[in-house]
């Protein structure tokens, strides 16, 4: 989408016109803080304006113990462990020590771009288990659910899957709740959005008198988010607003609510900078377990801190940003990270990183 450099300069005045004082927004979408970093968005905004970075990274919020875990499960004979780029590089509690790492030693790991694919290795190698790392939000919920569904009707008894996936709202309830909580406003998902609705964010004014706008990726999408947040903050009057209307509906995508509630139930989960959650992440249901693959291997997770320095998960509860951690740019770089906020794709560290000349 072309900029209209006359309409943003306008918007951006008005903006600074409306500022009441400073102000902190946190984008909660990974992919938000990436298209943010790209734009130089942050250098557009009135200096009362900081953005803060949200637990919206699917890798990120993966806490190290489940990691350890799986390095441990890829070393087992005759088992082939796939899963999305990212998470193949993304360090346990040891720095350096990953899928990728482990499959230089010989682990058999595979990068997929689709769970499905994960079931076709699955039908295709009769004599392997094959495990698929299903990491994500609601957004990749549904096609993951979908590949289970097929491994049923297809008969891939050899697939499993290891949910790691995560659910937004118990997520920002307990980040809203934690000591210190210093934020004024939400930059909501629009990709999360896109599945459980505009409705699955209105918590936010209702119960904490947050405002909340969902937003699309382009930078004028954001760019009129912010400005609606600053708005309704100069106005005092905080209520949810849905400025991705093009993807977004009131009630969400109900086929894939559907495929999701026929599939997963809630369950507890451990994220990292949150600690446990009760019901944030999703487990296969009753009926599915037999495609568990926790329950297969009976996967047992061992207490496991990150590398000291690595402050990850201050950096995705919005409680730093990148640049202070001690590592950033030292120890901890995309060639060599140290946190999984350096690995990703959507990690604020990466972000930092490659747009430093901008942000």
């Amino acid at each position: 989408m072309p900029w209209d450099k006359e309409k943003t300069a306008s918007l951006l005045r008005e903006m600074q016109e409306l500022v009441p004082g400073e102000l902190r927004l946190m984008e909660v979408c990974g992919t938000h803080t990436m298209s943010i970093a790209e734009a130089g968005i942050k250098s557009m905004l009135p200096k009362e304006v900081k953005l803060l970075s949200g637990p919206g990274c699917p890798v990120c919020v993966t806490p190290p113990q489940v990691i350890d875990a799986v390095l441990e499960l890829s070393m087992e004979k005759d088992v082939i462990v796939t899963s999305y780029g990212d998470m193949l590089r993304v360090p346990g509690s040891k720095a350096g020590d990953s899928l990728l790492r482990r499959k230089a030693l010989g682990a058999k790991v595979e990068t997929v771009y689709s769970p499905v694919d994960a079931v076709e290795i699955a039908l295709n190698s009769p004599g392997k288990q094959v495990v698929f790392l299903g990491v994500g939000f609601e957004t990749t919920a549904p096609g993951t659910a979908a590949a289970v569904l097929t491994a049923q009707e297809k008969g891939a008894k050899n697939f499993s899957l290891w949910s790691m996936l995560k659910m937004v709202e118990p997520a920002l309830r307990t980040l809203i709740a934690m000591d210190g909580f210093n934020v004024d406003g939400f930059l909501c998902p629009g990709h999360v959005a896109t599945i459980i609705g505009a409705d699955g964010f209105a918590f936010l004014p209702k119960d904490y008198s947050l405002p909340a706008v969902i937003a699309g990726f382009e930078p004028e999408d954001i760019l009129l988010a912010v400005y609606r947040l600053v708005k309704q903050l100069h106005e005092k009057q905080p209520r949810l607003e849905n400025k991705y209307t093009r993807a977004v509906s009131q009630s969400g995508n109900r086929l894939a609510q559907r495929i999701l509630a026929q599939s997963f139930e809630p369950r507890f989960d451990v994220w990292r900078g949150l600690g446990g959650i009760e019901a944030s992440g999703l487990g296969l249901r009753e009926e599915l377990k037999a495609f568990d693959a926790e329950r297969r291997f009976q996967i047992r997770y061992a207490s496991a801190e990150p590398p000291t320095a690595c402050r990850c998960g201050e950096v995705i509860t919005g409680r730093l940003s990148p640049e202070r951690c001690p590592m950033f740019g030292k120890a901890c770089t995309p060639e060599d990270p140290v946190g999984p906020c350096m690995v990703s794709s959507e990690g604020a560290c990466a972000a930092a990183w490659k747009y430093a000349e901008i942000i």
